[in-house]
């Protein structure tokens, strides 16, 4: 079957956002031929303990671009300072401006129920500029879309007011190896910020090779537990023999401000799954 190229849109509120929760199956898009982007909404310029601003924005720009090589996609950050993006107008008309010169089928993003400001934010960008980009007279320079891109949430475990609930779960077994890498990239967050944070710097190894086995041992079981605590769909998605199998996977769910999915959607939009898969008793 000769599948349409898909245009696949991604935007986290900071530069290593889309590469730890949906790196896995941005690189099964990019293998497949189709074009993906990551967008970072902010430069992420205060995300460390010792460095910041202009210098550490560069830095993870930096990083993102080296990612984004080992991906195989594109990769653009915003000129926003981390911890001060707001919902404004002008980030509304900034967003859809992104969303109709790429002409995404399909946006991921974050989910509005987060603990960072940024994550919830650049969630509600998205939802504010859904529909709202088939509307010629707003952005009227900017020619709009005839259509409303499909909308999915990443994966979190945030329970209130509402628990994720995934439409898809995608197993990454195959390209897990090339997504670490991806996060190895994010020297400044991997290595430094995030373990300053947790109380746990003195753990990282100086070796290069070294710390990309403790990177591993800190998020492949996170990996992992998506794929166990998915697992019914992986079986439905997948059939029972292949979803068992499955060790490693990111999980999205649809959200309903953009073009609607039905069931029957979801192999064309995530075109990873056996044909014979669903709607096939498992």
């Amino acid at each position: 079957m000769i599948r349409k190229k898909l245009r696949i849109l991604a935007f986290g509120a900071h530069p290593d956002d889309c590469d730890i929760k949906m790196g896995g199956t941005a690189i099964k898009y990019a293998k497949m031929g189709h074009k993906v982007k990551f967008i970072s909404v902010t430069t992420g310029d205060t995300g460390h303990y010792a460095m910041g601003g202009g210098p550490l924005a560069k830095r993870r720009r930096d990083e993102a671009m080296k990612a984004a090589k080992v991906a195989g996609i594109e990769y653009e950050i915003l000129d926003i300072h981390g911890n001060q993006l707001l919902p404004t107008l002008e980030n509304r008309y900034l967003i859809i401006r992104k969303i109709r010169e790429f002409k995404p089928d399909i946006i991921f993003t974050h989910r509005p129920y987060d603990y960072h400001p940024d994550h919830r934010y650049t969630s509600q960008l998205i939802q504010d500029a859904a529909y709202t980009v088939t509307v010629p007279n707003v952005e009227a320079l900017t020619p709009h879309l005839t259509y409303n891109p499909v909308i999915a949430y990443m994966s979190d475990d945030f329970r209130r007011p509402y628990p994720f609930s995934p439409d898809v779960v995608v197993g990454i077994d195959d390209v897990v190896e090339e997504k670490m890498r991806m996060l190895h990239c994010h020297e400044s967050q991997m290595y430094e910020w995030l373990p300053y944070n947790q109380g746990i710097l003195d753990e990282v190894p100086e070796d290069e090779d070294e710390r990309f086995k403790w990177l591993k041992g800190k998020f492949l079981p996170r990996f992992r537990e998506i794929a166990d605590k998915y697992r019914d769909r992986l079986r439905e998605l997948y059939g029972r023999d292949e979803g068992d199998k499955i060790q490693y996977a990111e999980a999205f769910e649809i959200c309903e401000y953009g073009a609607p999915v039905r069931e029957e959607d979801i192999k064309r939009i995530f075109p990873f799954f056996p044909e014979t898969s669903l709607n096939t008793p498992t």
